[in-house]
């Protein structure tokens, strides 16, 4: 069932591309949302072709997307992302991406995200493992602070948090930061390329397939207070080697 969910997710997420591509190429009109982050037709149709196909094809499965909300079945639902980096998407900049997770009795099991801009493609199942264009990927086996890469996702919202002084320790104990944010950051950790990533300020729909992807990836998945769930509004996503050492020096 699960080959089969992911999928639908596929060419959900592929369908979501194609249209999302046609306004990053032809132009469109940017609204604000109540939360002040901007909301553009491409999101929006978006997340309505995502939600007629995976409809068809799951029509009991319930959905919670970033556009329109939930509707249906809670136990067993389809969390959705049309387009992750939508600030991105609006200046140009390539790095946006589809996110569609399956969540199924609190539990990832589906997860893809799809960058149509450059063509990359990350799927997971649960205990099916993590791929990038249909090849595997993995964590790094790096085991030290001072020869892992640190990514992030903005030091503003760190900065407005009581979390300041821990991650400035992250900083102070790692090799290189790089903030490249947004969906990238857990591909990265994914495929070995940087040890950890740490985010703020997030809904389910930012996490959902990024954590499935990294702990199918052999890494580990938490909020920054190491709970392993999506619903907190931090994410803190490593090689795993690192995990405990990371939380320790992030604790207020």
């Amino acid at each position: 069932m699960s080959q089969r969910a992911l999928e639908a997710a596929v060419d959900a997420a592929r369908a979501a591309g194609r249209i999302a591509l046609k306004y990053d190429r032809g132009g469109f009109e940017v609204a604000l949302k109540t939360d002040d982050t901007p909301v553009t037709q491409a999101d929006c149709e978006a997340e309505r072709a995502i939600v007629e196909i995976l409809g068809r094809a799951f029509p009991d499965y319930g959905v919670l997307g970033e556009e329109f909300g939930g509707r249906g079945a809670q136990d067993r639902r389809w969390i959705i992302d049309p387009i992750d980096g939508t600030k991105n998407f609006v200046r140009g900049i390539p790095i946006w991406a589809t996110l569609i997770a399956l969540e199924e009795g609190g539990e990832i099991t589906v997860g893809v995200i799809h960058n149509p801009v450059t063509g990359d493609l990350y799927t997971a199942r649960r205990g099916g493992g993590a791929f990038l264009n249909g090849a595997p990927i993995r964590v790094s086996d790096i085991a030290g602070l001072d020869r892992a890469c640190l990514c992030h996702a903005g030091l503003g919202a760190v900065r407005k948090t009581g979390y300041w002084d821990g991650f400035v320790r992250l900083v102070d104990a790692t090799d290189r930061q790089r903030g490249f944010g947004d969906y990238m950051g857990y591909g990265l950790v994914a495929e070995g390329k940087v040890e950890i990533y740490a985010e703020l300020d997030l809904k389910p729909w930012d996490l959902a397939a990024p954590k499935l992807l990294v702990e199918e990836a052999g890494g580990r998945f938490t909020d920054w207070e190491g709970r392993p769930t999506i619903y907190t509004g931090t994410a803190l996503a490593t090689n795993g080697r690192l995990h405990d050492a990371v939380l320790a020096l992030l604790r207020p």
